[in-house]
């Protein structure tokens, strides 16, 4: 995992390692949060004191996206997604990430027209729950969100 992780989150260069710029991409202010403070608190561990990745966020009001959410329409929720993509893209992120589930829905529909690869947090999750033998329960290994990651 940290191998894979380096990969992700360090761009190597003639001077060592240094942070690769994270684009957050915010669904609901909870997960944008959660994700931007573990991203915060975790940092100095791998990259040493006070010296956290460039992080760049961007959202639209929740309300933009619970009209598709509710009407189940990933299309939009996808075109959302992608239209905040490209805002951290411009802003010079290497990759993004969200850390809200339901969105993840409309992931598959994001990543092949996406200007950045993304971090699927199933993709991480699942990665270690098979390291440690956990297997998810039905109800999650039948979420379209988890079924790419959890051990069946």
């Amino acid at each position: 995992m940290l191998s894979r992780v380096r990969d992700r989150f360090f761009k190597f260069g003639d001077k060592g390692e240094m942070a690769k710029h994270i684009g957050i991409i915010a669904c609901s202010a909870e997960g944008a949060a959660l994700c931007y403070r573990t991203i915060c608190a975790e940092a100095p561990a791998e990259m040493g004191e006070h010296r956290p990745p460039e992080i760049t966020m961007h959202t639209h009001p929740l309300s933009e996206y619970m009209v598709p959410i509710r009407a189940g329409d990933w299309d939009k929720v996808a075109q959302l997604m992608l239209s905040s993509a490209g805002k951290v893209a411009q802003a010079g992120a290497d990759f993004a990430i969200c850390l809200d589930n339901t969105i993840h829905q409309a992931f598959d529909l994001v990543t092949p027209k996406s200007p950045i690869p993304w971090l699927h947090i199933a993709d991480t999750v699942g990665e270690q729950a098979r390291k440690k033998g956990i297997y998810a329960p039905w109800h999650i290994r039948n979420k379209v969100s988890y079924d790419r990651s959890c051990v069946l």
